[in-house]
């Protein structure tokens, strides 16, 4: 699973990508959540990858991707992604972003609503206010010497006890992520999240959206989720029993609703 590709985007910096699945079929981009990178897809790649052409890639400041210095913008996170999509030739694209990815979807939809098929938002929010707390945050992190209590702090906030006590695979993956990911680039992406505030701009998403949210999210609370599919015109949503991270908690539940979604087999309520 290390086959990336790299590409640099329109300020220089080098951004690492993966595709998977027939160059036919339309492509669906993955977004990682802060604090991972692109395998936090793996055990969904290859159910998609039968029905799409998956693009899944480094957010910058994770993975494979350059770290640059200082604060990131949610707008050059998601001019990323649209660099991504010119540099391949790739006119049109359904969109999943869990967390991170969410928010950096949520800008695609309102400003590149044109390159984008249906957008799926999972455990995401619209504005994670207020700014003092990101503030302490990000001198936080720039001060650490090792991501350890880091890591286990985010996987506190992303997975049940019972998953943490059992330490099966999934968690060592995610720790492992975790632990790889530089300071200087969570600061980063810190900031985009400090400053984001799209409740005013959500109805200006004009694409197909489902939300999918986690009835026990502690860090974009269900709550958030439904805010967003209400302020979405026309959006759908999902309310899984996990915590953060759907995806990995609730993978068969998850999946189904991804393909019902994107395929249209399916409604969701």
């Amino acid at each position: 699973m290390n086959d990336l590709s790299y590409l640099s985007a329109s300020d220089g910096v080098r951004i690492a990508y993966r595709l998977d699945g027939a160059a036919d079929r339309p492509v669906l981009v993955l977004s990682n959540s802060i604090g991972t990178d692109l395998h936090m897809w793996d055990a969904q790649v290859a159910q998609l990858a039968r029905h799409f052409r998956v693009l899944r890639y480094d957010t910058r400041g994770h993975g494979a991707s350059d770290v640059p210095a200082g604060e990131y913008s949610l707008e050059r996170l998601g001019r990323d992604v649209i660099d991504l999509l010119d540099a391949l030739h790739i006119e049109r694209t359904h969109f999943l972003g869990l967390s991170l990815g969410g928010m950096i979807g949520q800008w695609l939809g309102v400003h590149a609503g044109d390159r984008i098929d249906r957008l799926i938002l999972s455990n995401t929010s619209a504005y994670l206010g207020p700014a003092e707390q990101w503030a302490e945050r990000i001198a936080s992190v720039l001060g650490v010497g090792d991501m350890t209590d880091t890591a286990e702090m985010f996987l506190g906030n992303w997975f049940p006890a019972a998953m943490r006590e059992a330490n099966g695979p999934a968690i060592q993956a995610f720790r492992g992520m975790l632990l790889a990911t530089d300071p200087r680039g969570l600061a980063g992406n810190y900031a985009a999240v400090r400053d984001l505030d799209m409740r005013q701009a959500l109805d200006r998403v004009s694409r197909p959206t489902l939300v999918i949210a986690g009835r026990y999210d502690t860090v974009t609370l269900a709550s958030h989720g439904e805010a967003i599919a209400a302020s979405v015109p026309g959006a759908s949503l999902l309310v899984l029993p996990a915590v953060h991270l759907s995806n990995v908690e609730y993978p068969a539940e998850f999946i189904s609703a991804v393909l019902g979604f994107l395929l249209g087999r399916a409604s969701i309520a």
